[in-house]
């Protein structure tokens, strides 16, 4: 039967188990917090076939539609590959004595790695889901190590758990909540931050004088905060569409969708869209970009043909969605096609604010008032006229 040792041996070996998680990770058996059913793997049926999705360095789904059973099979609680979940403890740096809070439960391994190496008394835990929550609280009994596991918001943070050294939330925001930085005084934050257009960046806050400030690292892939998720629409539903208003465009559009830099610095202006890069399947080497809005109405194309300097753009719905790619992506160009790692955020009570190089860039102001689904777009045009799973 394969064990817990054999992912010690396999995070060993990929060079991703930092001495100070050694013993944590060997002394926490995942296997209690995974479901006795994974999928269409069985663990009565096949004990070997379950213990080795279990003890592999991969992510176990083990949630999918929210738990309600009729839905497309979208996943939507997990256990994280442990690989992934040791890279975000290494950028939390906890220290011995620091008190933790962890925002998204899930299985309860995160919290019971955390109280493991921190105590029992120093973690805390909320999660949205109140399934997911019991799970996790039996969970954290069976392997002895009973977090506290509230069920509620957690992007209200835990504010009876406060004051935090840490905070790490394990879904993906779009607005990190004033909330956290107010409980973690002094603190750091990390959490999987982005838009619907790029969402696969940590955001690594220090917290002092009631700001949070840092900047972005990793490439993870989280689900998102159940209520800071975008509208996902398939290409699909826009096939029976009005026709929309043409243009061509001198952008070939694989450069953007292959160069991750690209993808997101632009996402850090077009946050409420996302991209989908479909290549044809008749050997021409012809594609179409599209882009989905948040809003559910609008939408653009790129046909890009081989060969060709200028490609078909069509764009419909109240916003000019390919325009706006556009504009972010020669934005991108003019300042030297800044590395993702040039970038930063900051949140203070009032907004969360991007910036490259210390200077902010105005578009990406979002006061923390504002709807958590608020188009950047629009709130520039705001700002210009008038004075954040």
């Amino acid at each position: 039967m394969t064990s817990q040792q054999q992912l010690v041996d396999a995070l060993t070996a990929e060079g991703a188990l930092p001495d100070e998680w050694r013993d944590t990770v060997t002394s926490v058996d995942r296997g209690l917090f995974i479901p006795n059913r994974i999928g269409d793997v069985d663990k009565a049926a096949d004990p070997e076939e379950w213990a080795r999705l279990v003890y592999a360095d991969v992510p176990v789904v083990t949630q999918v539609d929210d738990g309600e059973g009729d839905g497309p099979g979208r996943p939507t609680s997990s256990s994280s590959m442990p690989s992934l979940m040791l890279d975000m403890l290494s950028l939390l740096g906890v220290q011995d004595g620091h008190r933790v809070g962890e925002v998204g439960a899930g299985t309860g391994l995160n919290a019971a790695w955390l109280a493991h190496r921190l105590g029992v008394e120093n973690v805390s835990t909320v999660e949205y889901d109140p399934v997911v929550a019991e799970r996790a609280r039996a969970n954290l009994a069976a392997a002895g190590l009973p977090v506290p596991v509230l069920t509620g918001d957690g992007m209200a943070g835990l504010p009876d758990h406060a004051p935090l050294d840490r905070l790490i939330c394990t879904c993906t925001v779009r607005t990190v909540p004033y909330a956290w930085v107010a409980q973690t005084p002094g603190g750091r934050i990390v959490t999987p931050w982005g838009g619907s257009f790029h969402s696969y960046s940590f955001a690594v806050l220090d917290v002092a004088d009631g700001v949070a400030r840092g900047r972005f690292v990793g490439d993870p892939d989280f689900m998102w905060s159940r209520d800071q998720r975008g509208r996902r629409w398939a290409i699909a539903d826009v096939y029976h569409r009005q026709e929309g208003e043409k243009s061509t465009t001198p952008v070939d559009p694989r450069e953007i969708d292959g160069d991750a830099d690209a993808l997101f610095a632009i996402g850090t202006q077009l946050r409420d869209a996302y991209p989908q890069l479909h290549h044809a399947d008749d050997g021409s080497g012809e594609a179409t970009y599209w882009l989905l809005g948040d809003d559910g109405t609008s939408w653009a194309t790129v046909e890009y043909v081989p060969d060709r300097t200028h490609f078909e753009v069509e764009q419909h719905g109240p916003r000019r969605l390919w325009s706006e790619a556009e504009a972010a992506w020669n934005w991108w160009l003019d300042q030297g096609r800044p590395t993702r790692d040039r970038f930063g955020l900051t949140v203070d009570q009032n907004a969360q604010r991007l910036w490259l190089d210390d200077h902010l860039l105005p578009h990406c102001h979002q006061p923390n008032g504002t709807p958590r689904h608020a188009d950047p777009f629009l709130l520039r045009r705001r700002f210009d006229t008038e004075p954040h799973r």
